[in-house]
C-alpha cells in the first residue's frame, strides 16, 4: 500500500504554533460517503467533500474543544467512505475491517510516526477522535501505543467519542484502562449518545458494539446515576438561518444505561434522519461533542492539570 507522505503540510489540516505544553491529536469521523456507484470505497487524500467536512464540522464543532488546553494537531487521511463501512458491518458486524487493513488505518499511523518523530518533542499528548477517527483510535490503542509504550506512557488521556471501546476489548488488552472517574489520566473516556427511543427499542446503532462501555460526560460516573441538564456546562449549538455558533442550554442531561453501553439524553434536539436502519431512531451521534461542549472543555483541562500534578 503506497503511504501519504505526512512531512507535506498540505496533508495535515492543522499543524499548531506550539503555545502549550501538551498537544492533542485528532482523527475526524466520516465526511466522505461516495454516494455515486462509481466512487470509490476510500478517499483520495485531498477529496473536496472530505476536506470541506472537515473544515467546516469536524474542526469547527469538535477538535476545538481541545485548543483552549492545548496544541492540536489534525492530519487529512484516506478515509473509507459510509458505504464501505456500512457493508463492513453487514458482514462482520465491525466497521473497523474496513479500516484496519487498507488506508485508514495506514495512513493514521503514518501520521502518528511523522507526529512523534518531528514534531511532538517529547510533550505528553491527548489522543481524540469521533465516530470512522474512533474506530481508528481503538485501534491504535490496541495495536500502535502498545508497540510503543514510550509514546503511550506519555497518554494524558484517549476521548474515543462516537464510537464502543468494550469489555471484551479492555480484557483483551490489558495495557487499555477505562476512566473510572473526572480525573485520572492514562485513561479511555468514550461514550455513545442516545435518546429514549433507541434504547427502548434496543435499536440497531453501528457504533454501539455489544458489551460496550460508557461515562457519564457530566458526572463522570460508569454507573447510573442520572444528572440533570443543570449540571451542562454549555452546549454548541448552531443556528443554521444565521451560521452562528453559540453556547446554549438544550436540555442535555445524561445518565448511563450500562446493560446497553450508551448515554441516554433527553436533549432538545432533532436525532440523525435518514439513517434509522443503521443508527437507530433516536441517535446522537451528531452531538456527542456538541451536547456536552463547555463540560470536555472543562474535563480536557482538569485531566491535564491531574496529570501535570503527578508528573512532579
Amino acid at each position: 500500500m503506497n503511504t501519504i507522505d505526512y512531512s507535506r503540510k498540505d496533508n495535515w489540516f492543522k499543524i499548531p504554533e506550539i503555545t502549550k505544553d501538551i498537544d492533542t491529536f485528532f482523527i475526524y469521523p466520516t465526511e466522505y460517503l461516495a454516494s455515486g456507484e462509481d466512487e470509490p470505497d476510500y478517499a483520495v487524500i485531498d477529496n473536496a467533500e472530505m476536506l470541506d467536512g472537515v473544515k467546516n464540522v469536524d474542526y469547527r464543532f469538535m477538535a476545538s474543544v481541545y485548543e483552549d488546553s492545548t496544541n492540536l494537531f489534525m492530519p487529512y487521511y484516506r478515509q473509507a467512505s459510509m458505504r464501505a463501512m456500512l457493508n463492513a458491518w453487514k458482514n462482520t458486524r465491525d466497521v473497523r475491517n474496513a479500516l484496519k487493513d487498507a488506508s485508514p488505518y495506514a495512513d493514521i499511523t503514518a501520521a502518528l510516526d511523522y507526529y512523534f518523530e518531528n514534531y511532538n518533542q517529547g510533550r505528553p499528548f491527548i489522543l481524540a477522535s469521533h465516530s470512522q477517527g474512533s474506530a481508528i483510535g481503538t485501534l491504535v490503542l490496541e495495536n500502535y501505543l502498545k508497540d510503543h509504550p514510550d509514546y503511550y506512557q506519555r497518554m494524558v488521556a484517549a476521548y474515543i467519542l462516537g464510537f464502543s471501546v468494550t469489555k471484551d476489548e479492555l480484557k483483551a488488552y490489558p495495557h487499555l484502562k477505562f476512566a473510572a472517574g473526572e480525573t485520572d489520566t492514562g485513561v479511555i473516556i468514550s461514550w455513545n449518545i442516545e435518546g429514549p427511543k433507541n434504547v427502548e427499542e434496543k435499536a440497531t446503532n453501528v457504533v454501539v458494539m455489544p458489551n460496550a462501555v460508557s461515562i457519564n460526560p457530566l458526572n463522570w460516573r460508569l454507573d447510573d446515576t442520572y444528572a440533570p441538564a443543570g449540571e451542562n456546562l454549555g452546549s454548541f449549538v448552531l443556528d443554521e438561518s444565521t451560521d452562528r455558533t453559540e453556547i446554549s442550554d438544550i436540555g442535555a442531561d445524561a445518565q448511563v444505561i450500562p446493560e446497553r453501553g450508551v448515554v441516554l439524553t433527553n436533549a432538545r434536539h432533532e436525532p440523525m434522519v435518514g439513517v434509522t436502519e443503521i443508527f437507530g431512531p433516536q441517535s446522537f451521534h451528531n452531538g456527542d461533542y456538541t451536547f456536552y461542549y463547555n463540560n470536555i472543555k472543562e474535563n480536557v483541562a482538569k485531566r491535564i492539570a491531574a496529570y501535570q500534578s503527578s508528573a512532579k
